[in-house]
C-alpha cells in the first residue's frame, strides 16, 4: 500500500502533544507567543475601513490564519503604497507582515492553533452547551413553579371560600359581617338548639328512671322544660323582672396602648360631677353634717336618746300605699338579672358546658344500653341486669334516641355557633378570626406575586439561552474551519497525506 494513501489519525485532544513529540513545534512555544499577541493588539488599532476586516476583527480570537487573510485584504487597500520593488510603504502592511514572520518561526502558529482547537472542543463549546441547557432547565423549572403556584392558589382560594361558607359570610367586609351575625343570627341559632331538645323528653325520663334520682341532667332538663331561659331563672327558679345583659362593644380599630393603668377622672382630677348640680371637690376636707338632732346633754346613758322634734312631726300611722314605698316579696321575684345571670343558659359559657356535659352523659347511657342489646355475651348480659326493666326499648328505638341526642349535640357544638359565641364574649376574637381568614387572601396575593416573578424569570432564562445559541453556532463554525486549516497544514508536512483529527465532538 502506498504511504501517501495511509491517513494520519490524530486525537484532537492530544494534538499539541503530538506536534511537540514530532518536533514540529517547540515545547516552550508559549514563551514566545506573548510578543505576537502584543503586536496584534497594537496593529488592530490602525486598520482601514473594510467590511471583511471588521468581521474578522470582531471574532473571538485572531490566529495565524486570520492574519493571512488580513494581509490579503491589505494588499488591496494598501496597493497605493507598493513601490517598484514590490514592497509596501504602508506601516499597516509592515506590521502584519512582521506578525506573520513571527508566527511562522518555529511553527508557533501551529502550536497556537492547536491550543485554540483543544480549548474550543474541550471547554468553550461544551461550556456554552451546558450553559444553554442550564438556562433552559431553569426556564422550565420556573414555568413549572408558575403552574404549581396557580394550582396552590386555586386550593387556597377554595379554602378561603369554604371558610367563608362555614362562617356564613360573603367575605367582602369579613369583620363587620361577623359582628352583624352575632347580633342578627346568634339568638336564632341558640333558639334552634333549644327547640331541638324537645324530642329528648322520653329519653331524659328513661335515664332518670334508670338512676332513680330526680336531680340529674339539670341544665338539659331545664332547657327541655322552660327553653333557653336566662341563667337567673335557672339559678333562682323564677324569671327576672328586668334583664341587663352586659353590652357587647366592638372596636373599629386597634386599641391604643395603655398609659399607666390610672383612672382618668377628667382634666384636673379634682371634681366629680354627679349630674345633679352638686359637684364633689376631691381636694376639699370632708365634713359630716349632723342636722338638728338633739341628743340631750344630760341624758342617761342607759336610756335611748330622745329625738327633739319641733314642727316636723313624724307620723308613723301612714300606710305603705300612701307613702309610695314598694316592698319586694321574699326571694328574687321581680329582681334584675345582671352580669352572667343576664345571659341565656346556652349563651353563658359555664352553663353551656354543663348542658353539653349532660348531653354526653345521656349519650354514654344510650351507647351502653345499645351495646347491651347488641351483645350476645351472657356474662355481659348479667352485668346489665340492672337495666332489665327497660326491655320495652329494643335496639332500634335506643338507636333512634341516640340519634336525637347527637342532633342536639351537633347543633350546640356547631363550628359557626362556637365562633359567634367567642366573638360575643371576647370581642378581640373577631380580630383573631378575621386575621386567620384573611391570611388566606394574603397567601393568594403572595402566590400571585411569586408567580409573576417566576414567569418573568422563565422568560429571562429562555431569552438568555436563545441569545447564546448564535454564539455557540459561531464558535462551532470557527472551530470546524480551524480544524480544517490545521489538517491541511499538517498534510503538507507529510506529502499531502490525509490528516484526520478525531474526537472533536462538534
Amino acid at each position: 500500500m502506498n504511504e501517501a494513501d495511509i491517513p494520519i489519525d490524530i486525537a484532537a485532544g492530544k494534538l499539541l502533544d503530538w506536534l511537540i513529540s514530532r518536533r514540529i513545534v517547540d515545547k516552550n512555544w508559549h514563551l514566545h507567543i506573548r510578543n505576537i499577541r502584543n503586536k496584534i493588539s497594537n496593529a488592530i488599532t490602525d486598520m482601514p475601513a473594510h467590511d471583511e476586516l471588521l468581521q474578522l476583527l470582531s471574532g473571538a480570537h485572531i490566529n495565524y490564519f486570520h492574519c493571512l487573510r488580513i494581509v490579503e485584504i491589505l494588499k488591496t487597500t494598501e496597493a497605493d503604497s507598493k513601490n517598484v520593488f514590490g514592497r509596501y510603504g504602508s506601516q499597516r502592511m509592515k506590521d502584519w507582515q512582521e506578525i506573520l514572520k513571527m508566527y511562522e518561526k518555529d511553527s508557533l502558529y501551529l502550536a497556537e492553533a492547536a491550543q485554540i482547537l483543544v480549548r474550543n472542543i474541550s471547554y468553550e463549546i461544551p461550556g456554552i452547551r451546558k450553559q444553554i441547557k442550564h438556562l433552559e432547565q431553569l426556564s422550565e423549572e420556573a414555568e413549572k413553579k408558575v403552574e404549581d403556584l396557580a394550582r396552590s392558589e386555586k386550593v387556597v382560594l377554595a379554602e378561603y371560600q369554604n371558610m367563608c361558607k362555614h362562617l356564613g359570610v360573603a367575605g367582602e367586609n369579613l369583620r363587620q359581617e361577623l359582628v352583624d351575625k352575632v347580633f342578627n343570627d346568634l339568638p336564632g341559632m341558640l333558639a334552634k338548639v333549644a327547640s331541638s331538645v324537645a324530642p329528648l323528653k322520653k329519653t331524659v325520663e328513661l335515664y332518670a328512671s334508670f338512676l332513680s334520682v330526680a336531680e340529674c341532667l339539670p341544665v338539659l332538663k331545664h332547657v327541655l322544660a322552660k327553653g333557653n331561659t336566662t341563667v337567673y331563672e335557672f339559678v333562682y327558679g323564677e324569671p327576672p323582672l328586668a334583664i341587663e345583659e352586659p353590652p357587647v362593644k366592638f372596636d373599629t380599630k386597634q386599641p391604643d396602648s395603655a398609659d399607666d393603668g390610672a383612672i382618668d377622672f377628667g382634666d384636673d382630677g379634682e371634681v366629680i360631677d354627679f349630674g345633679d348640680g352638686n359637684a364633689l371637690d376631691l381636694d376639699a376636707p370632708v365634713e359630716l353634717e349632723v342636722g338638728d338632732i338633739d341628743w340631750g346633754a344630760a341624758a342617761d346613758v342607759n336610756e335611748p336618746p330622745a329625738l327633739a322634734v319641733d314642727d316636723n312631726v313624724i307620723d308613723f300611722n301612714i300606710s305603705l300605699e300612701e307613702s309610695g314605698i314598694v316592698v319586694e316579696e321574699d326571694g328574687n321575684l321581680g329582681g334584675v338579672a345582671k352580669g352572667e345571670e343576664a345571659y341565656t343558659v346556652l349563651d353563658a359559657q359555664q352553663y353551656r358546658d354543663r348542658f353539653i356535659n349532660d348531653l354526653l352523659e345521656l349519650q354514654s347511657f344510650l351507647k351502653m344500653r345499645l351495646h347491651q342489646l347488641g351483645s350476645a355475651d351472657k356474662a355481659q348480659m348479667l352485668s346489665f341486669t340492672m337495666m332489665d326493666s327497660f326491655a320495652a326499648h329494643d335496639e332500634k328505638s335506643v338507636a333512634g334516641m341516640l340519634a336525637e341526642v347527637e342532633i342536639v349535640y351537633n347543633g350546640v357544638t356547631d363550628e359557626l355557633l362556637q365562633h359567634l359565641l367567642q366573638i360575643k364574649h371576647s370581642p378581640v376574637y373577631v380580630d383573631i378570626l378575621t386575621s386567620n381568614v384573611n391570611q388566606k387572601l394574603s397567601s393568594i396575593e403572595k402566590m400571585k406575586e411569586m408567580a409573576k416573578m417566576k414567569k418573568e424569570k422563565s422568560i429571562s432564562f429562555k431569552q438568555q439561552s436563545v441569545e447564546l445559541k448564535p454564539t455557540q453556532t459561531k464558535i462551532i463554525e470557527q472551530t470546524k474551519t480551524l480544524q480544517g486549516q490545521i489538517e491541511k497544514d499538517i498534510s503538507k508536512r507529510y506529502k499531502n497525506r490525509l490528516v484526520n483529527l478525531y474526537g472533536t465532538n462538534i
